[in-house]
């Protein structure tokens, strides 16, 4: 089945990419131009945009020329900026961190609130030791902490720090905690996707041109970075000594980062080009 990459998704991903240090705000004549070369059509960017300024990820914001834009809002450049941090930092997790526990209770009359609070706690790469007791590796507690202010759902969790002191074996506990099958697949899916543009890009001859072609390298590396923002997500980062043998991460991160350090820079050059002067 090919990947599916939304309109949506890839805007977010634009902006975590490039937007950030071309000013910030992209007029929508811009954001056609540069999403048409991942394939997405002009009507699909416009309703987008919308849904995502209704969501509270962009705000209205002239652009350098003075024309109308559309730039991060403060939510969510803290949710990009969180998101940095698992997305291109990929450091040996550690068996002595401990967990984050978020412990939480929301009544019965607040169920939506419930719904909303599982499904971050989920998103967040939280895994499920018990009804209303979700956690994960500790260094995840700050990124927790700012998602529960951000959403107002600070008055229903407690979180926790400490160690798991058994009865169970850590790494037969935490095969209860996450669905590890689903993340390998995730992983897997990964690699079968962009694990080949990563050798092709390596492959090309030395005799041809300096580096990559710009629009090339750009489509090539937003399509990797919108499937692979989601995978730190989904897989916590567990140490090694708790996964099953022959764990596809860490080949998925190697491919992503192998992507990111050929592909990235070229791909900010086809997008300054795409902008009009001073900007670009």
């Amino acid at each position: 089945m090919a990947e599916q990459h939304t309109p949506r998704s890839l805007i977010v991903t634009l902006y975590g990419a490039y937007g950030r240090e071309i000013s910030g705000s992209l007029a929508v004549a811009e954001l056609i131009r540069l999403l048409a070369a991942v394939g997405v059509d002009a009507p699909s960017v416009r309703s987008s945009v919308s849904r995502l300024k209704r969501r509270g990820l962009l705000m209205a914001r002239p652009t350098p020329l003075g024309a109308a834009g559309y730039a991060l809002s403060e939510d969510a450049r803290q949710l990009l900026d969180d998101g940095d941090r698992r997305i291109y930092a990929h450091p040996a997790p550690r068996e002595d961190e401990g967990w984050v526990l978020a412990v939480f209770s929301v009544p019965e009359a607040e169920r939506s609130r419930r719904h909303l609070l599982r499904s971050r706690l989920a998103a967040l790469g939280f895994g499920t030791a018990a009804p209303g007791v979700w956690l994960a590796p500790g260094r995840l507690y700050d990124e927790a902490r700012h998602t529960l202010e951000r959403l107002g759902l600070t008055p229903y969790v407690d979180l926790f720090k400490g160690d798991h002191l058994g009865f169970a074996p850590t790494a037969e506990a935490v095969a209860r905690w996450w669905d590890l099958p689903a993340i390998a697949r995730q992983h897997e899916e990964f690699l079968d996707r962009h694990e080949p543009v990563l050798r092709a890009w390596q492959a090309r001859s030395p005799a041809g041109p300096p580096g990559p072609e710009p629009e090339a390298a750009y489509r090539d590396y937003l399509l990797a970075l919108d499937s692979w923002r989601r995978l730190p997500y989904a897989d916590p980062g567990l140490p090694a000594g708790l996964l099953p043998p022959a764990w596809p991460g860490a080949r998925s991160a190697d491919v992503f980062t192998g992507l990111h350090a050929l592909l990235r820079d070229a791909g900010a050059a086809f997008v300054r080009g795409a902008l009009p002067s001073p900007r670009g």
